[in-house]
């Protein structure tokens, strides 16, 4: 039988070549980046937040929510999906119906964050984190909860922006021994931090790229060759996407006439490409009741 996709998943960050992950805020964008080639999709609760309900990422968005898209995105296409469960919508107990929830919605690894809650976007100033043991017992209550072994947990720590990068690093260990099976220390504001963390945690860990965030920009090869396991860009098509429509919708409102060619936009053939619109043809064409004649 052919892997499920988390352990596909887990073979690929354990490589720790640097493997480029895009996030994706919504099911097209999911679509998207299957058909662009790439290995994995990241599910961004900062884009959710952003694309679904026009607010920043501020912990806003909801388990039913979250879950929604989970199974949106999950329905149309077949690489692994990490699901982005931001503080795990509360303690212990509730982490655990959450992992429920999301695999059950598809998801194939689930990160969890130290933040309080509600959380920040983790390059906002002003966050703040649970105990170190507080989040112990949130990622043992992940792991408990998974029914398959096949669903990565993955503890991400915001601690480095309030006591520096040897705490992130402490902290990640606990989580690891907690039953982790990667981690994300998030928000490193130099390269030395970078190499600290890939080299300390026994398990493999996230570089994550915010474009105008705090973290340096380096490239996929040189993440890899640190160690990391995945390089994740959360919200580089939100960001293009946001900046798309700026572009397409002045040149509308500037000269009244937007057309295919104009260069702004996507075929009317490429978004029915993208939406698989043949597909849905033939299965009208299968299943539909013939009139009587």
């Amino acid at each position: 039988m052919p892997k499920r996709l988390g352990a596909v998943l887990r073979e690929k960050m354990g490589q720790r070549r640097g493997m480029l992950v895009p996030g994706a805020p919504n099911a097209l964008s999911a679509r998207v980046v299957e058909d662009l080639g790439f290995e994995a999709i990241y599910l961004t609760g900062a884009g959710i937040a952003n694309m679904f309900l026009g607010v920043p990422d501020v912990g806003i968005i909801s388990l039913p929510e979250l879950a929604q898209h989970t199974a949106a995105a999950r329905d149309v296409v077949s690489l692994p999906l990490i699901v982005d469960a931001d503080t795990g919508f509360g303690n212990a107990i509730n982490v655990g119906h959450t992992v429920r929830t999301l695999e059950r919605a598809g998801a194939d690894a689930i990160q969890v964050e130290d933040q309080v809650m509600p959380k920040r976007c983790g390059h906002f100033h002003g966050k703040d984190v649970i105990t170190a043991g507080e989040m112990t017992g949130k990622v043992k209550a992940a792991v408990y909860a998974r029914t398959s072994e096949d669903l990565l947990i993955i503890a991400r720590t915001d601690v480095l922006a309030i006591e520096g990068v040897e705490a992130a690093v402490e902290r990640a260990q606990l989580y690891v021994e907690a039953g982790a099976d990667a981690t994300f220390i998030e928000a490193p504001r130099s390269t030395e931090e970078m190499r600290a963390i890939a080299s300390h945690v026994g398990v493999p860990q996230i570089a994550n790229m915010v474009i105008g965030g705090k973290t340096p920009m380096l490239t996929a090869d040189e993440l890899g060759q640190m160690g990391f396991g995945i390089v994740l860009y959360a919200n580089a098509a939100l960001q293009g996407a946001l900046l798309g429509m700026q572009r397409t919708l002045s040149s509308l409102k500037l000269r009244g006439l937007l057309t295919e060619d104009d260069g702004l936009v996507a075929s009317f053939k490429e978004r029915q490409r993208l939406v698989q619109k043949d597909r849905f043809d033939d299965l009208e064409r299968r299943y539909s009741a013939n009139e009587p004649t």
